[in-house]
């Protein structure tokens, strides 16, 4: 398409990409800060900004996003995609994140565009942030309506959980435990884990008539 004033916008916003700059650095200073104060693996801010995926993920998308807010067209995700190709997470520059984020480990994240996060917030491996499936015919309605959940302040979700729709809300300082499905909101300071497995031995040796756990007369019971 033709811009008679693409040149003179291209300057402006450009203008106003520098002048977040320093809220760009902050963000992404509490960010590495809220890593570092939550691994006891991490040895020193250095080794965070250029050793961890998920600095990397949160870094492009930070300036992503302010582009993104800017009206830039196609740059914004062309940037987040490249994280994604490079550290495996999924940020969409839309998605709206607040300060002190922290993604741990970080392969397989998806976080949707529409998606809200609060404060101090970290992510596991594998989670996802994203929108229920839709039919084809309702898609153009919901281009641009609340699709992905809400996340509120301090909470904790690990890996492989699945989030899913525009009307769930995360309540603060929530903890929502590993491969749990969601598609209802939860109130803050809940705890969401699925039920504890069963322990279950099984005898390898061919012909064997007992098992040595045998002994043991429940699930409970050492071994």
């Amino acid at each position: 398409m033709t811009c008679q004033e693409c040149n003179e916008k291209g300057y402006e916003i450009s203008l106003k990409v520098l002048e977040s700059v320093p809220s760009i650095r902050r963000f992404l200073a509490l960010d590495v800060r809220a890593a570092f104060e939550g691994d006891p693996a991490a040895k020193s801010y250095d080794e965070i900004i250029f050793s961890y995926p998920g600095i990397l993920a949160i870094t492009v998308y930070r300036v992503a996003h302010v582009l993104y807010e800017f009206g830039v067209p196609m740059l914004p995700r062309i940037m987040t995609e490249y994280a994604h190709s490079k550290t495996g997470i999924d940020i969409h520059p839309g998605a709206h994140i607040n300060e002190s984020f922290v993604i741990d480990h970080g392969t397989g994240v998806v976080i949707g565009e529409t998606t809200n996060i609060g404060k101090n917030v970290r992510i596991y491996q594998g989670v996802t942030l994203g929108a229920l499936s839709l039919p084809k015919d309702a898609c153009e309605q919901l281009r641009d309506k609340k699709r992905h959940p809400t996340i509120e302040d301090d909470v904790i979700i690990y890996a492989g959980a699945t989030i899913l729709g525009g009307n769930t809300v995360i309540g603060a300082r929530s903890v929502v435990g590993g491969n749990v499905w969601i598609t209802e909101s939860v109130p803050p300071d809940t705890r969401v884990f699925m039920e504890k497995p069963q322990l279950v031995y099984k005898c390898k040796t061919p012909g064997q008539v007992s098992c040595p756990m045998d002994e043991f007369p429940d699930n409970n019971s050492p071994g």
